[in-house]
């Protein structure tokens, strides 16, 4: 039987992908915010739509540099996503709280995330909705995957709290590899 939903909760139904951890460095200063808000927009060059509350300290990062890193967390990565997301880098340094390890990153300021699953150092390419809507498009310019991590299971938002986690993995026929 349906039953009417808050619009203010429609965002748990359609949570386009993993939780991701969002680096950014503003005048060498690096800070870490927990993201859920994203969408793959294009693949060849990769674009990815993120969504930043101008309310998060990394929204002014963002804007300013015009870069990043998305760094996608597994599941066993679940408790520090959640404690990044409770923090404020106005506050702290997330870094040096959480004793996050980080590197530099090749192409862009803001840090690499080690020992999360993949990295994808971010760039920039369309401000055109980030005043309206605050949704930023990047485009990825250096990916990295750490391969000795088989068969990673991501996390995903639910809302309030709750979250899933990949669960078995289908394979159906498709026209492309």
């Amino acid at each position: 039987m349906l039953r009417d939903l808050p619009l203010s909760q429609v965002y748990r139904l359609i949570e386009p992908g993993p939780v991701v951890l969002l680096t950014t460095a503003l005048q060498g200063r690096p800070n870490v915010m927990t993201l859920s808000w994203h969408m793959m927009m294009e693949f060849d060059p990769p674009l990815i739509g993120c969504l930043v509350s101008g309310a998060n300290h990394s929204f002014e990062a963002l804007r300013k540099t015009g870069e990043c890193v998305i760094a996608i967390p597994t599941v066993d990565q679940a408790a520090l996503a959640v404690k990044i997301g409770n923090l404020s880098g106005r506050e702290v340094d997330k870094f040096a709280v959480l004793d996050l390890a980080w590197k530099p990153a090749a192409r862009v300021a803001a840090p690499l995330l080690p020992d999360c699953y993949a990295n994808l150092e971010c760039k920039v390419t369309d401000t055109a909705w980030v005043r309206k809507y605050n949704l930023f498009v990047l485009e990825v310019v250096k990916a990295w995957i750490d391969r000795a991590k088989r068969q990673p299971r991501t996390l995903h938002h639910r809302g309030f709290g709750t979250f899933a986690a990949d669960g078995e993995i289908l394979r159906l026929r498709s026209r492309k590899p």
